[in-house]
């Protein structure tokens, strides 16, 4: 009985959340947030590249990248995107141009990071005090970065994981039966599940101008990673069958990556919500910062 009673107050928690989900006007929210993606992605993209390379082979990083895009994009857009970051990556420039650079990167790769940040707040019903706008603004973009930075931690983690599992795979194959294989390949899939909550998590936490207790993000971190693959699954389904991004020729790749991120974004903002209901019904509640105030 206490089963089935649990069952249906996940069911009706999940009603409410596509309800309030709904009446946030979702897509054109990932619509503003596809926008920005687009300016933002190549910086992204070199940043992460290059913290990351800091301790980890940069091909390999860059590599690892492309077969992401490549699995869900296909490899027209995973070329795009490789092209566009070689000359970026490889090319040797002056003290000078690596500073201004270095700058335009941090202020584009932080923009689609802001985009997301005002969608959060909207969903999550507060908005910045008036009279706090130049530190705020500093801080979001400081956030901006370090959750940019964390996500060069956890792909780092997760390729030096997948090294290691990799390698153990190999020599388990030679020595064990496979059925000991599909259990470590699962656990690399596990490991993948857990990096990505964490990152989701972090986003719930960090980025909204809100206070809420870690408890109360973890549970709908965790169904938005849920959520999050199985989309990704379906749309490298979608993009390989239908090829919404053959119509408009050489700009097909942009394309694709901007609905990529727009169908990403409505993921985010349902697991937002979801999660918004669970700490107001469940939890601690969510309360504004205190350089923001509730939307009446």
């Amino acid at each position: 009985m206490q089963i089935i009673n649990k069952i249906k107050s996940f069911y009706q928690t999940l009603i409410i959340t596509y309800k309030n989900w709904n009446a946030n006007e979702p897509f054109q929210m990932s619509a503003a947030v596809s926008y920005y993606a687009l300016f933002s992605f190549p910086a992204l993209l070199i940043i992460i590249i290059q913290t990351t390379g800091l301790f980890y082979e940069k091909q390999e990083v860059k590599g690892k990248i492309i077969r992401e895009i490549a699995e869900v994009l296909g490899s027209d857009a995973a070329k795009t995107v490789e092209a566009m970051l070689k000359n970026a990556i490889d090319q040797e420039q002056s003290t000078l141009v690596i500073i201004i650079g270095i700058i335009t990167l941090l202020y584009g790769a932080t923009g689609m990071f802001i985009a997301l940040q005002k969608s959060l707040n909207t969903i999550w019903k507060v908005k910045p005090k008036p009279k706090s706008e130049i530190l705020k603004m500093i801080k979001d973009r400081i956030f901006s970065l370090g959750l940019i930075l964390m996500i060069g931690f956890l792909l780092l983690t997760s390729l030096v994981l997948t090294a290691l599992i990799t390698a153990t795979t190999e020599w388990i194959g030679q020595h064990f039966p496979d059925f000991i294989v599909h259990a470590i390949k699962a656990l690399n899939f596990i490991f993948s599940l857990i990096l990505t909550t964490i990152l989701f998590a972090l986003i719930f936490k960090i980025l909204p101008d809100v206070k809420i207790q870690w408890r109360d993000v973890w549970l709908g971190a965790f169904v938005t990673t849920v959520l999050f693959s199985i989309g990704k699954s379906a749309l490298g389904i979608y993009f390989g069958t239908v090829n919404p991004g053959s119509a408009f020729g050489a700009a097909g790749s942009v394309i694709l990556i901007l609905l990529w991120v727009s169908y990403s974004s409505l993921i985010l903002f349902f697991g937002a919500e979801f999660t918004r209901v669970l700490a107001s019904k469940y939890g601690s509640g969510i309360q504004p910062a205190t350089y923001a105030e509730r939307i009446s």
